[in-house]
């Protein structure tokens, strides 16, 4: 637990003396170094993004889970879990969604979400910034893209918990099967969009999905667009929200580099690219060795799982000077790999960028004095990919 909570100790020492470990324990490989991290990325046809059917761990053979999961859809491999050339018809399909220009469009809507959610809090002189804003606004922003009224979002926020959960490899039985449960909700709901979209044309990404054909020859079937909803609203409000959440505790926590922010608005963007390294909500991700090969000095076996610890890349020496120290004007900020790289860097990237920029450039607008409770300590949610604050209560002077 400790680690989990505080894993940079951790991270640092593997860069130096491991930077491609083999655990002994698991058999798993951890990557830690930004150069050995991108020479992964960088090579899909050794590491293969096919680790779908690694997911759930040792309660994929539970009787009880299976008949839960039995009264949905099966998971298909797509954008997250699959190679090229699926992976790039997948991709493809919904590329349009995220587009710059469509992201500009969508500025003007972020920021009346933003201030609307900042009316819900601005006269009490404090607010959960989790619950009550970070998490709302990049879910509320991806609910209207997909075409799905926004009275339903506390169902989304719940079904992507359950996703989340599942994604953890750290769930009990009991935690696992409500993780189920919440799955096959999402299924059947989103299943009846799908079907009703079918009937009425609409200009949404749903639409988009039921009337796409793959290489101009099928439709989707119902599977595979439900696998690539799924993505788009974990990762579509999952890892923005914990970025926003990280990003403002961040700047409370240094009050000299939110000075910096507030004195030029400007910086806002850089501070977004330090934030993204520093508290990279995705801090590994998976890959499997598809022949037996070598990677920095070590061998690998064909079919060996490695953890891409994102997050320790991010805090590289060799890349980042002084990497654990918090700077809104650090010049290479950008060169973090929050996103990944290659042909799996985040299709949302630029939408989480820009979510995250108006969301502190609204609340900075708003509230003043933002601070932490004094007796408040950061605790983050157990996850072996994820890093996501599990509350943030903030003050500000009204």
């Amino acid at each position: 637990p400790e680690v989990l909570e505080q894993p940079y100790a951790y991270y640092r020492k593997l860069r130096e003396e491991a930077p491609v470990y083999r655990d002994p324990h698991t058999d798993l490989v951890f990557v830690s170094s930004h150069e050995r991290i991108l020479e992964v990325l960088r090579q899909p046809e050794r590491f293969s993004s096919h680790f779908g059917a690694g997911l759930g761990g040792g309660q994929r053979g539970n009787p009880e889970l299976q008949e839960i999961m039995a009264e949905g859809y099966p998971a298909v491999d797509t954008m997250l879990t699959a190679d090229p050339p699926e992976h790039g018809r997948f991709r493809g399909l919904v590329n349009k969604a995220f587009t710059p220009r469509r992201v500009r469009a969508m500025a003007e809507d972020m920021e009346r979400i933003a201030d609307a959610l900042i009316d819900g809090f601005a006269g009490r002189g404090s607010f959960e910034a989790v619950a009550d804003y970070a998490v709302l606004l990049p879910l509320t922003v991806i609910a209207k893209q997909l075409g799905v009224p926004t009275e339903d979002l506390p169902k989304f926020r719940r079904w992507t918990d359950g996703f989340v959960t599942q994604l953890s490899g750290l769930a009990g039985e009991e935690d696992g099967l409500e993780a189920a449960r919440r799955i096959v909700e999402f299924q059947k709901y989103f299943a009846e969009k799908l079907e009703a979209a079918r009937r009425h044309d609409r200009e949404d990404i749903i639409s988009t999905l039921v009337h796409a054909r793959i290489e101009g020859e099928r439709p989707l079937d119902v599977a595979e667009s439900l696998s690539i909803l799924q993505q788009l609203l974990v990762a579509g409000h999952e890892t923005t929200a914990s970025s926003i959440a990280e990003g403002l505790l961040l700047l409370v926590q240094h009050p000299e580099q939110l000075a910096l922010v507030l004195e030029d608005r400007s910086r806002i963007p850089n501070c977004v690219e330090e934030v993204l390294r520093l508290a990279t909500s995705t801090q590994n991700m998976w890959r499997v060795v598809v022949d037996d090969c070598e990677l920095g000095g070590v061998e690998l076996k064909a079919r060996s799982f490695l953890m891409l610890r994102f997050g320790a890349g991010n805090r590289d020496e060799s890349v980042f000077a002084d990497p654990e120290r918090f700077d809104v004007l650090r010049e290479n900020a950008s060169e973090q790999i929050a996103f990944g790289h290659g042909i799996h860097f985040c299709i949302g990237a630029m939408l989480a960028r820009k979510e995250m920029q108006v969301a502190f450039e609204r609340l900075f607008d708003r509230v003043t004095g933002l601070r932490v409770p004094a007796n408040f300590e950061p605790r983050h949610k157990p996850h072996m990919l994820l890093r996501c604050l599990a509350e943030l209560p903030l003050e500000f002077d009204c």
